[in-house]
Parts: C-alpha cells; sequence; structure tokens
C-alpha cells in the first residue's frame, strides 16, 4: 500500500510541473538534498539549495515552455525512511522558438520520511543538446549558459 500511495505522489508531481507549478517539486525536497541533471549544458549541473533549484527550473521554463510530462513506469521500493523510486517518463516540449521538443527522461529519487533527499536525472543529452544549440543560434544565448549551480 505504501509504495502505491508513493507512486501516485510521484504522479502528481509530474502532473503538477505539467501544469507550470514546479514549485511544488521544490517545496517536496528535503531540506539537505542533491538534484543532478546529468550532462554538459545549460540544464546540467547539481544543486544543493532549493534557490538554485527555483533558479534552474525558471530557466527550463523559460526555454522550454509548455513542458509537459507523460509517466510511463514508476518503480518503488523501500519503507518511508529510505524509499527509492525510479521513474520513465517522455518529456513534450513547445520550446520557445516554435518548434516541438521530445525525449525520455529517466529520474531515480531517494525519499526520506517524505522529503526528497536525492533526485537523479538521465535524459538523451545529444537529443536536448541539438534543441539548446537550436536555440541558442536562434538568439537564446541562455541556451549555452553555464549551468546553475549553488556552487
Amino acid at each position: 500500500m505504501y509504495h502505491r500511495i508513493v507512486a501516485m505522489q510521484v504522479r502528481n508531481a509530474f502532473a503538477q510541473i505539467s501544469a507550470g507549478n514546479w514549485e511544488a517539486m521544490v517545496a517536496g525536497m528535503a531540506p539537505a538534498f542533491t538534484y543532478r541533471f546529468y550532462g554538459d549544458h545549460a540544464l546540467s549541473g547539481e544543486r544543493h539549495t532549493h534557490e538554485a533549484l527555483r533558479r534552474w527550473w525558471e530557466r527550463c521554463f523559460r526555454l522550454l515552455p509548455n513542458t509537459t510530462f507523460d509517466v510511463e513506469d514508476i518503480l518503488v521500493a523501500g519503507w518511508p525512511w529510505n524509499t527509492r523510486v525510479a521513474t520513465a517518463v517522455t518529456v513534450n516540449v513547445g520550446v520557445v522558438d516554435g518548434s516541438r521538443y521530445q525525449n525520455v527522461v529517466h529520474q531515480f529519487l531517494r525519499i526520506r520520511w517524505g522529503k526528497i533527499t536525492e533526485v537523479r536525472t538521465l535524459e538523451d543529452t545529444a537529443v536536448l543538446q541539438k534543441t539548446l544549440d537550436r536555440l541558442a543560434a536562434a538568439g537564446y544565448a541562455e541556451a549555452h549558459a553555464a549551468p546553475i549551480t549553488d556552487q
């Protein structure tokens, strides 16, 4: 039953973000957390503060507005003091240059007592980089900006 509740909460979090409410996800982070998006591009990097995570979400939605997430799979293991979640999600985006972007995202989360302590995001970075390169060439300099971190 616990695993089903966690899976429902994860689906709800993706629905909230798809509705433009990424702040709900930020609020779900523990006081001490790691949020890592793999790659070497404007959306990559590691964040440990709520402020840096907010700035990252703001950049995401400036470059990739109208983002929606279609949850394909959620796997939950563990108990409230050490819950592990793996997701497979399709991301669909109306890009600021008018084009469409679609990719598959895999996220691995660790949750302790209802708060997220770790997020590791893996996406096909070649597909993402092509979109960011196209945006930068169209004048969206932030598409080639340094990653947002709190270092």
